[in-house]
């Protein structure tokens, strides 16, 4: 007797309430009252395909990325904790303060779904249930039930794959056990983070064949699952099975189950990196049938002919703020919108200021996040050698030719100048102007005034504050706009665009045969994209270190870093970091900015460390609860906790 015997197990539909968008409301209509049976869930096709959206449900919920460790541990943003008014939950971004896990409730416990986690098992359990009912449905054709099963063992993949990120070696759960097997087989122990990986590229093999190479009816069905989707994530698992924290990690070769069963494999496999370029390409060649591309600013008519420099700043931010109908770059996104718009976007005007929201403005970027970005010549700050490095904290007026990304006049520091594009799409700075906010003249753009209790930032309390004076502008699309209060041009953020999987592909292939002219090539579509050189041909020329692109190392920290600079604040850099075994070195670094409360220029320009990140071995990974560790006596706590 299988779980779907159960006569009260209940249709999880809350998904369909609120995760969708609003043109799928109808469509993905909710089980009637007090009606919960699995045999009256798979009564018929209606039925059923109100099921198969409660096994989406929890794939939804993760559009919200402040319950994100990707987000929130990633040391990009930074959330005060000083707040008179706590207006998010913000529990993922103390943990990089080194706010100590309650192991009775762990922060962000996707395992057991508690304190602001998700319930993955459970999620997992549905698409069993859903796998172990599909024939059901007489009304069902061939075809729908063929994609559904398809759509279903993606969801299972993606999930165990998700937990694997978390807590490493987690249960496999192939299919629901009976409630007739003998407890030790309910009791499911740890299995060896290999083969979590190994079944989640499985069950993506096994999902691509079936699944719509587009969606026909955006109207009712975005967001579903697609082949593209399928063979980008399967491509992403194995880049991740192939790094450092799972490929032959020497903190956990002693990490075993209590029969003695290793967890981790004791040496690093090369291979694994062919593997993963191999599944890259074939995502990369996917896309490229599909007709996706990187995006380039689609310039509607209500705006005045754009200058270059505005135009490469908004191609760069609305690659991911752009509404998904018309951007080409994305692969996959989820339907929720990204919801935080009004806590990255500075307070620009006087009836801004005025506004009593204390969420506004107040995700603040610390400066060895700004400190990624390039200079203008496409080297990092601190090699190029035509860069005043070690002046680059002395004062500087905007000038005439830098106007479109600094106040003209407007005293700021020289650490402003002459940076790629890609600093001015993604940094609002004192000084900086911000195209849009509803003002679109270019010759006289809105622009950021931080400095001064009587600026328009109104540091005159602490509950109006961005703490360091950095604002995330790549998060707010252009067409925000905050006034007395926020109207927010809605946008999804993207889970994967082409760009993340080029460089993933360079970053495979740099690991597993060196430099070559192919790994240049996808770093430079995407370089191009933002204005710059060609890696080999930047360094050579501006870098203080010429050589750096044509060794494996070299170019290894090359492709990190083109990673963290396009996908800044995209909620990747906190499992990058993770499974490069770079998170520790990263959050080594103080977290500093400006003086806010200091109203003259030098004392404001005086770098103020708001807190020391406190991150250990132990937070490479999650603990179990203790609640998951008494129910399951066979399941062991992750090493370290």
């Amino acid at each position: 007797m299988k779980l779907r015997k159960y006569k009260s197990l209940y249709i999880f539909a809350c998904c369909l309430l609120g995760f969708f968008s609003e043109g799928c409301k109808k469509y993905l209509d909710v089980t009637p009252e007090n009606v919960g049976t699995i045999d009256y869930a798979f009564r018929n096709r209606n039925e059923a395909e109100k099921y198969l959206f409660t096994c989406y449900n929890t794939l939804q919920g993760m559009t919200n990325v402040i319950y994100d460790p990707g987000f929130t541990t990633s040391g990009e943003i930074v959330y005060p904790n000083d707040l008179s008014e706590r207006p998010i939950n913000d529990v993922g971004f103390q943990l990089i303060r080194g706010t100590t896990q309650n192991i009775s409730d762990p922060a962000l416990n996707y395992w057991d779904g508690s304190n602001s986690g998700l319930a993955i098992f459970q999620a997992i359990r549905r698409c069993n249930i859903m796998l172990e009912n599909i024939d059901k449905p007489i009304d069902l054709a061939a075809e729908e039930k063929a994609r559904w099963i398809a759509e279903i063992k993606f969801l299972k993949g993606y999930y165990h794959y998700y937990l694997a990120r978390m807590y490493g070696p987690v249960p496999i759960y192939r299919e629901n056990q009976s409630i007739t097997a003998p407890i030790e087989d309910i009791r499911v122990k740890r299995a060896p983070v290999d083969s979590v990986f190994d079944y989640a590229v499985q069950l993506m093999d096994e999902a691509t064949p079936d699944l719509p190479v587009v969606i026909g009816n955006i109207q009712q069905e975005l967001g579903r699952i697609t082949r593209v989707i399928a063979l980008s994530v399967k491509a992403e698992i194995l880049a991740t099975q192939a790094s450092p924290l799972y490929n032959g990690n020497p903190d956990y070769a002693g990490f075993t189950n209590k029969d003695g069963q290793p967890l981790f494999s004791a040496t690093a496999d090369p291979a694994k990196w062919q593997k993963a370029a191999a599944a890259c390409k074939a995502a990369i060649d996917e896309a490229a049938e599909q007709n996706l591309k990187l995006y380039t600013f689609i310039q509607p008519a209500n705006l005045p002919n754009l200058v270059d420099s505005l135009r490469n700043v908004l191609t760069i931010q609305n690659a991911v703020t752009e509404k998904w109908d018309f951007n080409s770059e994305v692969i996959w996104a989820l339907n929720g919108n990204f919801g935080y718009q009004n806590y990255c976007i500075p307070r620009l005007t006087t009836k801004a200021v005025e506004n009593s929201t204390a969420a506004a403005g107040s995700f603040t970027v610390p400066m060895f996040t700004t400190d990624l970005f390039y200079t203008d010549k496409g080297v990092p700050i601190n090699e190029d050698k035509t860069w005043d490095y070690s002046g680059r904290f002395s004062l500087q007026a905007g000038t005439n030719a830098a106007r479109y990304y600094i106040k003209s006049g407007y005293t700021t520091v020289k650490n402003n100048f002459n940076r790629e594009v890609r600093y001015y799409a993604n940094i609002g700075f004192d000084g900086g102007v911000w195209y849009g906010n509803g003002v679109t003249d270019q010759n006289n753009p809105l622009y950021i005034e931080a400095k001064g209790p009587d600026s328009k930032a109104g540091p005159k309390d602490r509950v109006r504050i961005n703490m360091l004076a950095i604002w995330p502008k790549k998060l707010v699309n252009y067409l925000t706009v905050f006034n007395e209060g926020v109207q927010q041009a809605a946008y999804h953020l993207p889970r994967l665009r082409l760009a993340d999987l080029y460089l993933l592909y360079a970053e495979c292939l740099n690991e597993a045969s060196g430099p070559g002219p192919e790994v240049y090539y996808y770093i430079d579509l995407v370089r191009e994209r933002a204005g710059l050189e060609g890696v080999v041909a930047s360094w050579a020329q501006y870098s203080s270190r010429p050589n750096k692109p044509t060794t494996k190392e070299g170019l290894r920290e090359i492709i990190h870093q083109e990673r963290r600079i396009e996908l800044c604040f995209e909620a990747k850099a906190g499992w990058d970091l993770r499974r490069w075994k770079e998170m520790l070195t990263v959050l080594a670094t103080p977290v500093q900015g400006w003086s806010i409360f200091q109203k003259t220029n030098a004392n404001f320009y005086t770098l103020q460390t708001l807190f020391i990140p406190a991150m250990t071995v132990r937070d490479y990974f999650w603990p179990l609860s203790d609640g998951a560790l008494s129910q399951n006596p066979n399941l062991v706590q992750t090493l370290y906790w």
